[in-house]
């Protein structure tokens, strides 16, 4: 029987995120969690959290933001037994596409998903992705799948800028978050 390193998953995020300040514009403090994912054991107890949350939500589809959020989302939608949305930044799929542009803290954005071959009509995706700042990531990602007929069940997220307020963009829905930090 193995020994734990980390009690839980908010502890494995406090030893092992990356705060790099000034990046990608100075004012921003960027949350890495690369190295978070690449212990095997933090990556375990983040996505048996976010599954958790998930399936409370009644998640019949997983949504995940491009990138992090893929990695995690994919992650939770095995651990589900479900099916994985990948939600695209623009330019990445083929058309014909539906496209949701959005403002982010340092600049402006766009999220794609294909507009044929996925049917969404009706389904409860939850939406997972790694930071939520602004929120105007999510609010993209949840316009687009309202657009295609589907219903957004909840979010989880790994990490919350709380000072930013973008979660009172995301009534309506539960919001998950493993660890809060007053960052900006």
């Amino acid at each position: 029987m193995s020994v734990s390193t980390y009690c839980d998953a908010r502890e494995a995020l406090r030893v092992k995120t990356r705060f790099v300040p000034g990046f990608p514009v100075e004012g921003i403090v960027f949350e890495d969690l690369t190295p978070v994912l690449a212990d095997a054991e933090a990556f375990h107890l983040l996505v048996d959290e976010l599954a958790a949350a998930a399936r409370k939500m009644g998640a019949e589809m997983i949504g995940g933001l491009d990138a992090r959020g893929f990695l995690l989302g994919s992650a939770v939608a095995y651990k589900l037994g479900l099916g994985i949305l990948a939600i695209r930044k623009r330019g990445k799929l083929p058309p014909p596409v539906h496209t949701k542009e959005y403002e982010l803290e340092y600049g402006t954005a766009a999220l794609e998903l294909p507009a044929n071959g996925i049917e969404l009509e009706g389904v409860k995706v939850v939406l997972i992705d790694d930071v939520l700042a602004t929120g105007g990531t999510l609010v993209a990602a949840r316009d687009l799948i309202r657009q295609l007929g589907g219903e957004v069940a909840g979010y989880g997220v790994v990490l919350e800028v709380v000072n930013l307020d973008g979660r009172k963009k995301l009534q309506g829905a539960p919001v998950f978050v493993v660890n809060d930090l007053q960052t900006s």
